[in-house]
């Protein structure tokens, strides 16, 4: 957090000419929060292993990221997190998931989260991660993913061709462009600043960042058994954004949970209920 919180001030300071780098720096550094007591406490119960994620964009070198899993049940359940999240921000799912027979809880560091080392990172990295986590552990039955980790889920489910017996969105991102939008707004960078910096992500990666649209991006079969959780006041991925989405893909079964939040929603006692119920029905 010290890193960001830096980043932030030299960014508010520098109105007059926001610097390119540190802009870049602002968007695709991942800020880490320690672990608490009871999150080391499942770690030490957990099995650990390491995989390799070639980072395309950054390094152009392989980068590890940390894995764990619960149980050793023939049913697969991978969870992806968030921005600036971990794995053990699922805490109070993997806990009650563990009381369900017959399954192996498998959670991961993305690059630059948690204990995974990398000093930027990104959504093809998140994506990447789990396609590795497919291909070289455990090909998952049950996807769960949480904000970013919900568009990662899908663009890695795409590119391997698989079909999973079932998919949880949980607050899913649906517009990344945007998301970037409304966290330069946040430290005051104004449209003309913006636009250099989608000029220059463009040219990095080399698409335009509104490429990210999962509204567009999204070819799932609709007979995929998708259930997805929302909190329709969620200010990190708006309604409005997730309403389209979902009037596109009317087979997604979407339930509204008020209040909860975008973070919160992940330690929600009623959608952890929700989701421990589609998966113990399977």
């Amino acid at each position: 957090m010290k890193r960001l919180k830096q980043l932030v001030t030299d960014l508010k300071l520098s109105q007059e000419a926001p610097d390119a780098a540190l802009m870049r720096e602002f968007i695709f550094y991942s800020p880490k929060m320690p672990l608490r007591l009871h999150q080391e406490q499942l770690i030490a119960a957990s099995k650990q292993f390491s995989l390799k994620v070639f980072d395309t964009y950054f390094t152009k070198a392989d980068v590890t990221i940390n894995c764990f899993s619960w149980g050793n049940g023939k049913r697969k359940v991978l969870l992806t997190h968030g921005w600036a999240s971990k794995a053990l921000d699922f805490y109070e799912l993997i806990i009650e998931l563990q009381k369900v027979d017959d399954l192996e809880i498998i959670a991961f560091d993305a690059p630059g989260n948690g204990s995974s080392i990398s000093a930027f990172s990104n959504l093809m990295l998140y994506a990447d991660s789990v396609k590795a986590i497919a291909q070289n552990y455990a090909q998952p039955d049950v996807l769960i993913g949480h904000s970013l980790g919900g568009m990662a889920n899908v663009i890695a489910l795409q590119e391997l061709g698989l079909s999973p017996e079932l998919l949880i969105s949980i607050a899913p991102l649906i517009r990344l462009k945007e998301n970037f939008e409304q966290s330069l707004d946040s430290v005051n960078i104004g449209a003309k600043d913006q636009e250099i910096f989608f000029a220059n992500f463009e040219k990095e990666f080399p698409v335009p960042a509104s490429h990210f649209n999962l509204t567009e991006l999204y070819h799932l079969n609709p007979a995929t058994n998708h259930f997805l959780a929302f909190d329709p006041e969620d200010h990190i991925s708006p309604y409005s954004f997730l309403k389209e989405f979902l009037d596109k893909n009317p087979a997604i079964n979407a339930k509204s949970f008020d209040g909860v939040g975008h973070y919160k929603i992940l330690k929600s006692v009623e959608v952890i209920e929700a989701i421990v119920q589609k998966i113990s029905a399977l």
